[in-house]
């Protein structure tokens, strides 16, 4: 029994993990076979049949490796998600409308009834526009072929909303700007100030 909680977790999770990595449909994920994910050490290569790739954050490559090592030997077909019900793995393939309750069937969120399998693939192009990349890379990404829908996920992201409001209200840019200050051992300042910016990285070299 303990081992059959721990697969149903697994399946929630490389499910969460595949579908946003790559930006998957359902039906995509349904017929996701073990021959399909190449894994390479650094990362998972997955071919549906676009590629993406799952590189090692936190512990995604783990929990794929874990769930993979626990499919029962019994199973004949290829395909990656199998059928749990009253405690047993059986060898049947996990279904469109089985794989469409998955991605909210551990999480605690309101009107869960709203989402539903493709919230993952919303969820990826939403991660991307908000992070700043460009149409092209998220038609890419995707497999959009049309541009129209990959805008609006770029001028729908409350990220560059953001930007935007603080360029049209504030008179801040998002352009970088590169300052070095050559310090000496006797020529310390006290403090440094910066005033309105947002996503600052600071690079320290020191030269002994």
């Amino acid at each position: 029994m303990i081992k059959v909680r721990l697969l149903l977790l697994l399946v929630f999770w490389v499910c969460l993990i595949l579908g946003i990595a790559g930006a998957c449909r359902t039906d995509e994920l349904v017929n996701l076979t073990v021959d399909d994910i190449e894994d390479v050490g650094s990362s998972l290569i997955t071919k549906i049949p676009r590629i993406f790739v799952v590189t090692d954050v936190g512990n995604m490559l783990e929990l794929f490796r874990k769930y993979l090592s626990l499919r029962p030997p019994h199973v004949k077909h290829k395909r990656l998600f199998l059928y749990y019900k009253a405690g047993k793995c059986s060898s049947q393939p996990v279904g469109k409308n089985t794989m469409g309750k998955i991605p909210t069937s551990y999480l605690k969120l309101p009107d869960v009834a709203c989402y539903t399998g493709h919230c993952l693939r919303r969820s990826s192009a939403t991660l991307l526009a908000d992070a700043g990349v460009d149409i092209t890379t998220i038609k890419r990404h995707a497999g959009w072929k049309s541009t129209t829908v990959a805008e609006g996920y770029v001028e729908n992201s409350i990220e560059n909303k953001t930007k935007i409001a603080n360029q049209v209200l504030v008179g801040t840019t998002t352009s970088a700007i590169t300052k070095t200050v050559n310090v000496s051992e006797s020529n310390i300042p006290s403090n440094i100030n910066f005033e309105n910016c947002t996503n600052v990285t600071f690079n320290l070299n020191v030269n002994k």
